[in-house]
């Protein structure tokens, strides 16, 4: 779908932005440290993007609605997104936003509408029966967080096709480490993102929290498995990282390091997911930033 470029106000622009980074802040977490590093047209970028995913998950997660409608909802947000992405008139500061970074940085609309489709699959009745295999969970994954990936190395800037292949491969290690972390959150709701292979695999036949020891062990061991899963997908950040341009390798570094360290985290605990939620402490999070800092500043090598 070709673009125009939005004729936009530069105070209303920056309004805009300052809206989508007051988003990030409240709500990206993790991602919002690895955003801080990146040059200020990047991170404003970055930030209308996120703002635009976390508005299209608040209608997913909106249990008061009812699901036709959020489908509806959903489908609303994305056409008016794609209305201001033909450089019509826009007033809300988010798509607003949104619309400047999609041509500033030559975003495929087409990977908007898939971060859309994606949000909408956990409205689907069966999508969670639907994970049999771990190619259907891939699927899954592809939808909800590697499209992101792909979206944000458009921001980051790249020459070499190998980068999306790439992207998309550390997108899935990305929502695999979401996955083990929020088993006991996800079971609450009734959702099971773990595949029913791997559940028969392991003896885990109850996706509630663990009864007794050896349910516990049981569980163990397949989240130990979906983590050397996402370890080997991983490693595709080492050969990701030097095809982005030199300004956006450390906020990559960042995340990669600060996604990656909490499934180390989870790790350490014997994946105890049920009794504790793990997350990474503000200082933990704060030394990662500082070398991320530090490479960008004094233009260092990164390795991850």
């Amino acid at each position: 779908m070709p673009t125009t470029a939005p004729a936009l106000n530069p105070i209303q622009l920056e309004h805009a932005y300052a809206v989508c980074r007051g988003i990030a802040r409240r709500a990206a977490k993790n991602f919002y440290f690895s955003f801080l590093v990146l040059p200020e047209e990047k991170r404003n970028a970055i930030c209308a993007v996120y703002a635009f995913m976390r508005h299209a998950d608040d209608i997913t997660d909106d249990r008061s609605i009812p699901d036709d409608e959020r489908r509806q909802r959903l489908a609303a947000w994305l056409a008016e997104a794609q209305t201001y992405f033909a450089g019509n008139v826009c007033d809300d500061p988010v798509l607003y936003a949104l619309a400047d970074a999609q041509h500033r940085f030559n975003i495929p609309v087409d990977l908007f509408e898939q971060l859309v489709a994606g949000t909408a699959m956990d409205l689907d009745p069966g999508s969670y029966s639907r994970f049999a295999t771990f190619n259907d969970l891939y699927r899954y994954c592809y939808y909800v967080a590697s499209v992101v990936g792909l979206v944000c190395i458009h921001i980051f800037g790249y020459r070499d096709s190998k980068a999306e292949a790439l992207a998309e491969r550390l997108g899935i290690a990305f929502q695999l480490t979401n996955i083990i972390r929020d088993v006991k959150e996800d079971s609450s709701l009734g959702r099971v993102y773990i595949p029913q292979e791997d559940l028969a695999r392991f003896g885990v036949s109850n996706t509630n929290a663990p009864s007794s020891p050896d349910d516990s062990k049981k569980w163990q061991t397949l989240l130990g498995f979906q983590a050397d899963r996402a370890r080997e997908y991983y490693a595709a950040a080492t050969d990701l990282l030097p095809l982005m341009d030199a300004d956006s390798r450390p906020a990559l570094w960042a995340l990669v390091t600060i996604y990656r360290s909490l499934l180390e985290k989870i790790a350490a605990n014997d994946f105890d997911v049920f009794t504790k939620r793990t997350r990474l402490t503000f200082w933990e999070k704060m030394s990662v930033l500082a070398k991320a800092w530090y490479a960008r500043i004094f233009v260092r090598p990164l390795t991850v």
